[in-house]
């Protein structure tokens, strides 16, 4: 991880295009999505002694398409290939009814100075893009409820519904970049609070890949994935425009 703040701000310095991710990072929702998930699986499972909590649902589902992350969990139970595949259907379509309902205005809200960095990015001619590994309907909803949207408050929503591969891949950031005729990826900064944001960051080969500590993840797990820097949150970014 590069700490030096004057080699980051050099780096930041070069940004042209900021792609953020949702829940945890610019959305705070205090991990709704993960208990969600959490109580998906542990409903879809019918094995007393398989029943998963919310640290495995962070550390192995954290910042994927969201039946890839049951998918993944699931497979950390030393399961039947055969039942792991039926019960990531089974668990995702749970999810998905659960989540719709889980998602209001009084459980989602945004982290503190958020739209004021939103504001102090786009002035200094940055764009600012929000990726997440939820579908389309879901993000949108969530964009509705904070009274966010593209055009007004961010520039672009790419979600995972919107390309072939979802994170680690970098489809979502490569696309962001063609929607703005951005052609060097060290022009680009990835944020997010989960290891596949880091991951997917470095993959696209973006000029600063960064952590934050507002969500999904901790230090320790996000350090693995070697970060430029972690910020407590995003709004930090604030300090280096």
């Amino acid at each position: 991880m590069n700490t030096d703040i004057n080699s980051i701000k050099e780096s930041f310095d070069q940004i042209k295009l900021c792609v953020f991710d949702m829940a945890g990072t610019t959305v705070n929702e205090e991990n709704l999505v993960y208990k969600t998930v959490r109580d998906a699986i542990n409903q879809a499972l019918s094995y007393d002694d398989k029943k998963v909590d919310l640290a495995l649902c962070l550390a192995f589902g954290a910042g994927k398409e969201k039946r890839q992350a049951i998918n993944d969990i699931l497979n950390e139970l030393d399961i039947a290939e055969a039942d792991v595949a039926s019960l990531t259907d089974t668990a995702f379509k749970i999810f998905k009814t659960s989540l719709a309902k889980a998602y209001t205005a009084d459980t989602l809200g945004t982290f503190e100075g958020m739209l004021t960095l939103f504001a102090q990015l786009k002035a200094s001619d940055r764009k600012v893009v929000l990726n997440t590994g939820y579908d389309s309907k879901t993000a949108n909803n969530i964009l509705t409820i904070l009274g966010w949207s593209v055009g007004n408050e961010i520039d672009a929503l790419i979600t995972a519904d919107d390309v072939t591969n979802g994170r680690p891949a970098p489809d979502m950031i490569t696309l962001a970049m063609e929607q703005f005729g951005i052609e060097d990826p060290k022009h680009v900064l990835k944020a997010g609070d989960s290891g596949i944001d880091i991951e997917e960051g470095k993959n696209a080969n973006c000029g600063l890949c960064v952590g934050v500590l507002s969500g999904a993840q901790t230090k320790a797990q996000l350090d693995k994935y070697a970060p430029d820097i972690i910020l407590e949150t995003l709004t930090d970014l604030a300090k280096l425009i």
